[in-house]
């Protein structure tokens, strides 16, 4: 391996951390398996927020949601910012960069027309020729609607970006939306899932794989490259497409021993979080998150058929990833490549009868998957210390020898995959301040995550959960007020205390939904 290496940075949205053939669970994930026996794994990786718009804003700069702003979905990430992260900053080093796919550096359904690539009304002021820059990446190519819903309208081009054009001209006219649209047999009733009739070379994560591997191939080889593949799936809708929603059978797939909602034994906010109203002056927007981010209980015949289509889609991810990775081979590539593979957030997937992601913050939705493959680095090792996907930025900087541009708050991944153990971590953080225009109620939630312990605490009322992962790994009994566990408790809040950096004293203002 050369100085500077080729960094590729591949990720996935709303993916859990278990969700993977190596952790045990039965999706089938092979070229993610053998990344993870020719790699190093993270077994204790959480993200630094447990939404979209402030985990990416993190990934991409090194700084958590507090200090670079986005706080909650719905603010954007000051361009000044984002250009100073990874993509920016690798490329005035020499990198040629790229990004294709989801990027949710800035709001897509805002309550005002906004100027970004991203925004419903901003999209449709950029030329169809229109490649970049943005944030930071010289060469984009991007999905805006990269979760289409039935609980909302799906825009049509002009509005979107590389991916909507893609889309919309398949078949004849609305061919492609009536076909997604589509619920083939069985029709469970499950919550935002069915079996799309799709063809699958029409779906988002073909297209990224197919406009990834054509710039790989096609790429000026004079500099190395920094390039993030940003599947959207397997966020919900839970809409997988054939052959993949066959992949797995409804009877052999996991669903959650404990998967009855059980709020008399968790903090004010499950509860209020559940029946809460967004307070919020837009209809369109307050009807999508009433309907379209709130899931009823589910029958265990409906959670199985989620989860099913579930794994389907993550496992037409991970073909993508091999096509990609034998892509790299192809090219003569791969043994100058660090690969990492990761996910912005996880799924509650029916941990504790809750569904999709929100501030109930079980491992589901915490813990994400990193894995780490490339010259230089150990095969089948696992890292349990707990480091965040704020780490890698500060990572990539260490493998291709470039300075930061700037205090980080998230630290190089380097001494871990290449240590003997010595060089460990206490604790990785996350952090959600959470508007009422979600839920009714703002929130400061901030979560201290250890190797033995979670404890979220909400800092306007005082109130939290703490969970002993080693003797309650399914988090069932919350330790916040039990006196065994005080001083667990006062370590914890020292450590959030202590959270390093500055931090904003106010946020943006939120601009808009997601």
């Amino acid at each position: 391996m050369t100085d500077r290496p080729n960094i590729l940075l591949i990720t996935s949205d709303q993916q859990r951390g278990d969700c993977f053939g190596f952790e045990g669970r039965s999706v089938k994930t092979p070229h993610l398996d053998r990344m993870a026996r020719n790699g190093t794994h993270f077994g204790a990786c959480i993200t630094p927020s447990a939404f979209c718009q402030p985990a990416r804003a993190s990934m991409l700069t090194g700084l958590l949601p507090y200090t670079h702003g986005v706080a909650d979905n719905g603010i954007n990430l000051d361009p000044a910012t984002g250009e100073t992260g990874f993509g920016g900053t690798l490329g005035k080093a020499g990198y040629a960069t790229a990004f294709f796919g989801k990027a949710h550096f800035s709001t897509k359904t805002t309550y005002n027309p906004t100027d970004t690539p991203e925004c419903n009304s901003g999209s449709q002021t950029y030329p169809d020729d229109w490649c970049g820059p943005y944030m930071g990446f010289e060469h984009v190519e991007l999905i805006v609607h990269g979760h289409l819903n039935k609980a909302r309208e799906n825009k049509r081009p002009p509005i979107g970006q590389h991916y909507e054009r893609f889309f919309f001209s398949r078949g004849q006219d609305g061919e492609a939306l009536d076909r997604w649209a589509t619920e083939l047999p069985p029709v469970t009733g499950a919550a935002q899932t069915w079996h799309s009739g799709l063809p699958a070379a029409w779906h988002s994560s073909s297209w990224i794989g197919d406009r990834s591997i054509e710039w790989l191939r096609n790429r000026d080889r004079t500099d190395p490259f920094c390039m993030w593949v940003s599947f959207p799936d397997p966020h919900h809708a839970f809409d997988c497409p054939e052959p993949w929603s066959r992949l797995h059978h409804p009877d052999e797939v996991e669903i959650p021993e404990h998967r009855t909602l059980d709020l008399e034994r968790r903090p004010w906010w499950h509860k209020a979080s559940l029946e809460g109203k967004p307070v919020i002056d837009d209809p369109e927007i307050q009807r999508y998150r009433m309907k379209g981010q709130k899931v009823p209980p589910q029958t265990d015949v409906q959670l199985r058929d989620m989860t099913t289509n579930y794994y389907g889609m993550i496992s037409m991810i991970d073909h993508q990833v091999g096509r990609i990775l034998d892509a790299l081979d192809a090219a003569g590539d791969r043994g100058n490549t660090i690969v990492i593979y990761t996910t912005d957030h996880g799924d509650l997937l029916g941990d504790h009868g809750l569904y999709l992601k929100g501030p109930t913050l079980y491992e589901g939705v915490l813990r994400v998957g990193m894995i780490v493959d490339g010259p230089g680095i150990p095969a089948g090792k696992i890292v349990n210390d707990p480091v965040s996907t704020l780490d890698l930025a500060p990572t990539f900087y260490d493998f291709a020898n470039v300075p930061a541009p700037n205090a980080l708050q998230g630290q190089s991944l380097h001494p871990l995959i290449q240590g003997d153990g010595s060089a460990g971590r206490e604790a990785a953080l996350s952090e959600w301040y959470v508007h009422k225009s979600r839920y009714g109620f703002d929130m400061d939630l901030r979560t201290v995550r250890t190797a033995t312990h979670k404890c979220t605490f909400e800092l306007l009322t005082g109130a939290g959960e703490l969970y002993d992962l080693v003797n309650d790994p399914t988090e069932m009994e919350n330790r916040f007020d039990d006196p065994a566990y005080a001083a667990v408790r006062c370590q914890l809040e020292e450590i959030m205390q202590a959270r390093p950096g500055t931090r904003m004293e106010t946020f943006p203002p939120q601009i808009g939904m997601a």
